[in-house]
């Protein structure tokens, strides 16, 4: 049985990784008034927070129509037997909810979807592990045995400069951000039940900085095999000093460093910075 392995493009995984991998992507997009982008096809990272900053205005979001996800899933179907479908919380996106949908409305192939509970580059060690396996030809089954069980070990945490995005996006409640923004809170967020909720309020980004750096050691001080990602905000430099960091500290942690693109970058902001790791 030959599996496909499709993500969406809030996984972050960089064309190159995912032409090795065999990996296929669908596009959330951003709108900037009546003009629409396909991120990670028509607009990168870099020229998304360029046009925020000349723009001064903050776009919205739009998941992959039910439509492309089938137009999609048939086109695998001439090459593949069944697809697992690997796409950001469906608590805060219905993209998830599109491939579910999707995936009854085609009949030569099966689709799996799977929901990895988070976004970035920690959704994307769920589809780098699947296409491992799907190489090495395991079935969808034991696929998604690995990723369930992936998911009893993930952790991902993440820190915004601003929460005024995150506020009129819909993503944290106008009571929250409002506090935040009047003691200066540094917030450490993550996912609980599918959606982004304060972890811990700290007030400086240097200490929020450490205490996910803490929080890292927790675990990584155990001496497990673990690996991990640094994911930035347009500030490559930090998520690169933070990923040598750990790697030179700790010798059983392989770390990666990642990006926060044009959809999850126009709820958190330019400036965030985010950790996530699972023991491998």
């Amino acid at each position: 049985m030959k599996t496909a392995i499709l993500t969406d493009s809030t996984a972050y995984i960089t064309k190159e990784i995912r032409d090795k991998h065999k990996i296929h992507m669908i596009p959330l997009s951003v709108n900037f008034g009546m003009e629409t982008y396909q991120e990670e096809v028509e607009i990168t990272a870099e020229q998304f927070f360029a046009e925020i900053r000349e723009k001064q205005e903050l776009p919205t979001t739009s998941q992959p129509p039910v439509g492309m996800f089938v137009e999609l899933f048939e086109k695998l179907s001439e090459e593949y037997d069944a697809v697992i479908s690997i796409h950001l919380s469906s608590g805060v996106s219905g993209t998830y909810s599109g491939a579910a949908t999707a995936a009854t409305m085609v009949d030569h192939i099966k689709v799996y979807p799977f929901d990895s509970e988070v976004s970035c580059m920690v959704q994307g060690f769920y589809v780098l592990e699947a296409a491992e396996m799907a190489q090495a030809g395991k079935t969808p089954e034991e696929l998604l045995a690995r990723l369930e069980e992936m998911k009893q070990s993930m952790r991902a945490y993440f820190m915004v400069d601003d929460l005024t995005n995150l506020q009129r996006g819909g993503r944290l409640s106008g009571a929250q951000a409002l506090i935040g923004s009047l003691l200066q809170v540094k917030p450490i967020l993550h996912f609980e039940d599918k959606v982004i909720v304060p972890f811990e309020k700290i007030r400086t980004r240097k200490k929020a900085l450490n205490r996910m750096y803490e929080l890292f050691n927790e675990d990584a001080e155990k001496n497990i095999p673990i690996r991990a990602v640094a994911i930035h905000a347009n500030q490559p430099d930090v998520a690169e000093k933070l990923k040598q960091e750990l790697e030179s500290k700790y010798p059983n942690v392989e770390c990666l460093t990642s990006y926060f693109g044009p959809v999850i970058g126009t709820h958190l902001g330019e400036g965030a910075i985010g950790l996530g790791w699972y023991r491998k």
